[in-house]
């Protein structure tokens, strides 16, 4: 366990120096930016120095967003690996259509086919759709889905979305966890507390209420 601990800190690591190094080469790249279009913020009473700053977070989140993403689905692998050594990241074929030729199963294990998302946030009804795919695809190949989603979204059009995939998981006899039931689904799976482990890394790192 303590090996599985210092692999997950090292990967903290790594993702938090790769993080860093975007958002300065992006804040470097930003100072030659044209700034014409501030007009139109002014227009709308946004100062020159309130528009930078908007534009610097919204790049700075972009990346900020994809890479906990990235790190908290490796992280969880890395958790699923510790307990299930032979669980591996596989491509199916769809046998329901043209489009998309595969679907990627992020953890293969046995007959248990793991997809692992840190959060889902969109509003897409297609993505309905390609999942409803997915699922069956999945199901077709004797394999059982089961989705872990560790962060609801915060929109409502966006949690209807993960409501209906709950029940679609559902009735094709597949598992969904979203939130507190997926920290407690990979705990019981893996046997490794994931969110603890973080939590000790995170108050190492920086302290929760920001001072």
């Amino acid at each position: 366990m303590e090996e599985l601990i210092q692999s997950i800190k090292n990967l903290a690591e790594v993702y938090s120096a790769n993080l860093k190094g975007k958002i300065e080469a992006r804040t470097e790249e930003m100072k030659a930016d044209d700034n014409s279009h501030y007009l139109i913020y002014r227009v709308l009473g946004i100062t020159f120095e309130q528009g930078q700053l908007i534009d610097s977070y919204q790049n700075t989140g972009r990346f900020l967003y994809k890479y906990a993403g990235s790190f908290l689905e490796e992280a969880a692998t890395l958790c699923l690996n510790h307990k299930f050594p032979d669980g591996i990241k596989t491509k199916i074929e769809n046998t329901l259509g043209q489009r998309p030729k595969t679907f990627e199963i992020d953890f293969l294990n046995s007959k248990d086919a793991i997809e692992v998302k840190w959060r889902d946030a969109t509003t897409d009804g297609d993505h309905i759709t390609k999942e409803h795919t997915r699922v069956k695809v999945i199901r077709e190949h004797g394999l059982k889905p089961i989705r872990i989603m560790f962060y609801y979204p915060q929109r409502e059009q966006a949690i209807k979305i993960q409501e209906t995939l709950k029940t679609l998981y559902a009735g094709i006899k597949g598992e969904y966890y979203g939130g507190d039931e997926a920290w407690e689904y990979l705990k019981k799976y893996s046997g490794v507390d994931l969110k603890a482990i973080l939590t000790e890394i995170a108050n190492e790192r920086t302290p929760e209420n920001g001072n």
